[in-house]
């Protein structure tokens, strides 16, 4: 029960919203643009239940890792009865292609507003906490250190700047090597002023690659402090969450081809049901902006030129935007095959890496 609870309830909610907005996506815009949908469906497989309301049928089936939108007309050639001058002009296939290439783009980008729509109502309801810029360590012989900076002191300013976060410092140190900043610290509530000069130094990102950045030699004290965010402030900082974890993605998906970040690192299905499992047993609220996260994921991997993912879709619309007629059904219908074989490569080392884990 503990398990079906914690583990399975919360992964099947987390999975089942991020896939019918993506869905959704496509279907709204679809519509929007008078294209028939004959199905929309939460999974894959053999159908569990389904109801027909007008011209869609609704389905939840088998396999819940996925959905799909299906159009008259999608695949150009599903039937071998012409179609009624009426359906024509419902065929997804006879829509100009800037419109095709619109609905296919719906999923992802409704994946990418669903995030930015739980970060910014997660801002709102609960705020946020940021480091405050108090000093834990300062490394002997550091530019701190000459200065006379001292553990427990608080940077309340740089350049007459007022800062309250730690964050704020390493913006303004990072791109001043060599140029005297002053930093205004509170020290057992008396401000004082020193004249720092930040030093280049190599250093490991995230990445752990070796880059060289601008430091001062001190470390964060790691207390946090509540801010309570209006309606705007939600906003703005819901649209930065955002647009990191887009950046991040990115340049995760970058540096995995360039083999910086090991293929071992990848999770898939079983990863994130553990994570929502050991979050939904601290608190559910957590399930919200992890769920944007995930969401922002699957929007930026639906967006490779994969072929079978939209962004291989988009690929094949855009050759016959530039090329003036649709690409040739075999070669289709080969990249597609090419797709599927490596997207099943793709899951069985997730999957690999997730049961690697487990037994670890």
């Amino acid at each position: 029960m503990h398990i079906f609870i914690y583990y399975i309830v919360p992964f099947v909610i987390v999975l089942g919203i991020l896939i019918f907005f993506h869905e959704l996506g496509h279907f709204l815009v679809a519509k929007y643009f008078g294209v028939k949908v004959l199905k929309f469906s939460l999974g894959f497989g053999p159908k569990m239940v389904g109801k027909k309301i007008g011209e869609t049928e609704y389905l939840i089936s088998l396999f819940p890792l996925g959905g799909y939108v299906k159009m008259l007309g999608e695949d150009g050639h599903e039937t071998d009865e012409p179609l009624s001058p009426e359906e024509e002009m419902k065929s997804f296939s006879n829509k100009p292609v800037l419109k095709r290439i619109a609905i296919v783009a719906a999923g992802p980008l409704f994946n990418l507003c669903l995030a930015l729509v739980i970060f910014c109502g997660f801002y709102l309801i609960a705020g946020t906490q940021v480091m405050i810029p108090e000093i834990a360590q300062v490394r002997e012989g550091s530019p701190a250190d000459e200065a006379g900076l001292l553990k427990g002191d608080v940077i309340v300013a740089i350049e007459g700047k007022p800062l309250e976060t730690w964050a704020e410092i390493k913006g303004v140190v990072q791109d001043s090597a060599g140029k005297p900043l002053q930093f205004t610290v509170k020290r057992a509530d008396t401000p004082l002023t020193f004249t720092v000069v930040p030093e280049i130094s190599v250093v490991k990102n995230i990445f752990g690659e070796e880059v060289k950045s601008a430091l001062i030699g001190i470390v964060a004290a790691g207390k946090f402090k509540e801010v309570i965010l209006g309606p705007w402030d939600s906003i703005k900082e819901g649209l930065r969450k955002t647009w990191e974890i887009i950046e991040l993605t990115c340049l995760t998906i970058l540096k995995l081809l360039q083999r910086v970040v090991s293929i071992k690192t990848l999770g898939g299905p079983i990863l994130i049901g553990q994570m929502t499992g050991q979050l939904a047993q601290e608190n559910w609220i957590y399930l919200f902006p992890f769920m944007a996260v995930i969401s922002i994921n699957l929007g930026i991997l639906n967006l490779l030129p994969i072929p079978i993912l939209d962004g291989g879709f988009i690929i094949f619309l855009l050759i016959e935007l530039v090329g003036r007629k649709p690409l040739n059904i075999k070669m289709r219908e080969l990249a597609q095959k090419a797709g599927i074989f490596l997207l099943v490569i793709l899951m069985a080392i997730v999957i690999y890496n997730d049961v690697a884990r487990l037994i670890k």
